[in-house]
């Protein structure tokens, strides 16, 4: 251990092992585990180094334990014997560690789980990486907290069915909702589910983040003008299988000129050629080529086959139009910056629309934009 004697001096080394005062063993700890955690060890200096930690961890001296924990809680270093030894610790020890240390297994952090403390049911929902076979049995019994504290981890492996079981047990909680409504990735049965127990601001983020199964988009777009509804032109938007969802709208009227012009208003114009190919009862390939490679004539005839009213046939021209311009000057037709742009500009046409449509439009244009797209929207 000749390395360390270069790093500490005879009075660290003498205060660690003989020091009566407390403070003064915490400090040699900690300043030992430091210089333990930035030096390159050999297998040899390893092997003593946790020899050592062995020592420190069984210290009567509280303090010289949490030196041990708070320098080396998410290293590498501590074996698993000692994080074990140390996570059946006191509170202030035990957390740290718990939250932290790569050397616990599945079955340790499951044991710990399963003793039902709730702040070290927290500590294991909050690790960097909690495993599938973790968060199952985090779902299944911990506490509020620990549940909340795991929904909120997008870095823990929640499955399907753990979702479901941390709605099933803890739906009523708004917190606990709102965590699992804010993960990055959720199943369409679990988004559907929150939908129905979730606040209004939260039902907002579901619906605009995640994607919704046609039907329940569609069964929750009729709902009574009191609960938050679901705007189909997004939900339309963030389908991965748009064929099916406009068949769907189909089958229950709901495929409207109304919603088309809406969706093409914001540049949703994917949706709008699967719409016109499903009520016209054409491929959408034909459908495309008529939009945009058929001449002047070509929308005229998609749109009439699609039994649409007369009356909207120029509002739809414009908005054709203006998404070939944008296109034609380079605009990226995927993005938020193009839907703003695309909605401004079909309105400075003062399209033909119902007071209703243009209700929609201006509330939609109404609606603060991402800080990027505002940028980007103003300086076009």
């Amino acid at each position: 251990m000749t390395a360390y004697r270069a790093r500490l001096t005879d009075a660290d080394i003498r205060r660690l092992i003989k020091a009566g005062d407390d403070d003064d063993r915490a400090a040699a700890a900690h300043k030992l585990c430091r210089s333990m955690d930035r030096d390159d060890l050999t297998e040899a200096d390893r092997a003593a180094a946790q020899k050592i930690l062995r020592v420190l961890a069984e210290d009567a001296a509280e303090l010289v334990r949490r030196a041990l924990v708070v320098t080396l809680k998410a290293s590498d270093l501590v074996p698993r014997d000692v994080a074990r030894r140390l996570a059946a610790d006191i509170d202030s020890i035990a957390l740290p560690l718990i939250g932290a240390c790569p050397a616990f297994t599945d079955d340790d952090l499951i044991e710990i789980v399963r003793a039902g403390a709730p702040l070290r049911q927290a500590a294991v929902a909050s690790r960097p990486r909690v495993s599938r076979d973790v968060a199952d049995v985090l779902a299944e019994v911990g506490c509020e907290a620990a549940v909340r504290t795991l929904a909120a981890n997008d870095n823990a492996d929640l499955s399907e069915a753990a979702l479901g079981r941390v709605v099933d047990r803890f739906g009523a909680s708004g917190e606990v909702v709102a965590a699992v409504a804010y993960r990055r990735v959720l199943p369409l049965e679990i988004t559907e589910r929150l939908v129905a127990l979730a606040s209004d601001a939260v039902r907002e983020h579901l619906l605009t983040r995640h994607a919704l199964a046609p039907e329940a988009a569609i069964r929750l777009a009729e709902f009574s003008r009191e609960r938050a509804t679901v705007d189909l032109v997004d939900q339309a938007a963030a389908s991965p299988d748009l064929t099916r969802f406009v068949a769907q709208l189909s089958a229950r009227k709901a495929l409207t000129a109304s919603l088309l012009l809406r969706a093409l208003a914001r540049g949703q114009m994917t949706f709008v050629e699967h719409g016109l190919a499903e009520l016209a009862g054409t491929p959408h390939s034909r459908a495309w080529l008529m939009v945009h490679d058929a001449g002047p004539l070509g929308l005229k005839a998609i749109y009439d086959r699609a039994g649409l009213p007369p009356r909207l046939f120029q509002a739809f021209r414009a908005g054709v139009d203006v998404w070939r311009e944008l296109q034609a000057e380079g605009a990226d037709t995927t993005g938020e910056v193009f839907r703003e742009q695309m909605l401004q500009r079909f309105l400075t046409q003062r399209p033909n629309v119902s007071r209703d449509d243009l209700a929609y439009l201006l509330e939609r244009l109404d609606r603060p934009a991402e800080p990027g797209a505002a940028r980007a929207v103003a300086a076009a």
